[in-house]
């Protein structure tokens, strides 16, 4: 199937317009660097041929330009367009490094989610995942409910530390009632936690609950 083919709202680049580019899979947001496909198959099904071959985005940011165009249906044009769109995200990342965030006390943890996370209607489960800097190099929800030991399971929290390489890691949760003080349930999952992380190395420096304008440092009142 050719892209003409496509109805028009499914089209990559109608798709950004209309959606986002958070909203579109790399597939779609590569098939718009290539622009086009060939006679024998649309610019998606180039995308996802290209994807494939590099085994995902992890291969194909390091990715030659000699290895592109040894791809059918990749000419030197294309290649370079590519290799000028990552090369442009690595400089964009690397930007990004200089700034990121320093968490050196429990108050900087909380004031980096305070603003988020106090008005929040539920509870949220949050993880900074750091470097050996100490610096924030991703966040993310693991989950959202009432918090208990069995729910927020570990594999969650340090799947996501191996896939960024993290050092160590610090936990946020809030409390919608606005009153910090943590809950039997906080105390078992930061033990959970604490003990998971000492078997595979990495640590996690605290667990913060976040209130309305207040926190609690799990780590200062003697649980970690």
């Amino acid at each position: 199937m050719l892209l003409k083919d496509f109805p028009k709202d499914e089209r990559p680049r109608e798709r950004f317009i209309k959606l986002g580019p958070q909203n579109l899979s790399n597939q779609e947001l590569i098939a718009i660097i290539l622009r086009t496909g060939t006679k024998a198959e649309s610019v998606i099904q180039l995308a996802q041929r290209l994807i494939k071959e590099f085994e995902g985005l992890r291969m194909l940011k390091d990715a030659t330009l000699e290895e592109l165009t040894k791809i059918k249906g990749i000419g030197k044009a294309k290649a370079i367009q590519l290799l000028a769109a990552v090369e442009l995200g690595r400089r964009i990342n690397s930007l990004t490094n200089e700034e990121r965030y320093a968490i050196r006390s429990p108050e900087d943890g909380a004031n980096y989610v305070m603003d988020e996370m106090r008005f929040l209607n539920q509870e949220h489960f949050v993880c900074l995942y750091l470097n050996t800097k100490n610096q924030v190099i991703h966040k993310q929800t693991v989950f959202i409910g009432s918090l208990n030991a069995s729910i927020v399971h570990p594999r969650e929290v340090f799947r996501e530390a191996f896939r960024r390489s993290a050092a160590s890691i610090i936990c946020l949760h809030n409390h919608p009632s606005g009153d910090p003080t943590p809950s039997r349930e906080d105390i078992e999952v930061t033990r959970r936690l604490k003990e998971c992380g000492r078997m595979i190395g990495i640590e996690i420096l605290d667990h913060i609950i976040i209130g309305d304008k207040k926190y609690v440092s799990l780590k200062e009142k003697g649980y970690l």
